[in-house]
């Protein structure tokens, strides 16, 4: 990952914690649900790796959201 991304990676990672904690979903759960590893959730989670399509598809489907919401970069 390129450094001047980081704070993208970061704050979509924010997303997929907000977007998981609204449906009550554990790390284990959602990781479970979108057929990834829990340590692989919490990389995303903490902007220190990006899904591919297939995942971001994935996550979208689990989290009940549009991909793009995943990409609304606002402060939380």
């Amino acid at each position: 990952m390129k450094e001047e991304y980081k704070d993208r990676y970061i704050q979509f990672g924010l997303n997929v914690v907000y977007y998981r904690k609204k449906n009550r979903l554990s790390q284990s759960m959602l990781a479970e649900f979108a057929d990834i590893t829990p340590a692989y959730v919490s990389a995303i989670e903490r902007g220190l790796s990006g899904p591919s399509f297939d995942v971001l598809f994935k996550l979208c489907d689990v989290l009940r959201v549009e991909p793009k919401q995943l990409f609304d970069f606002r402060d939380h």
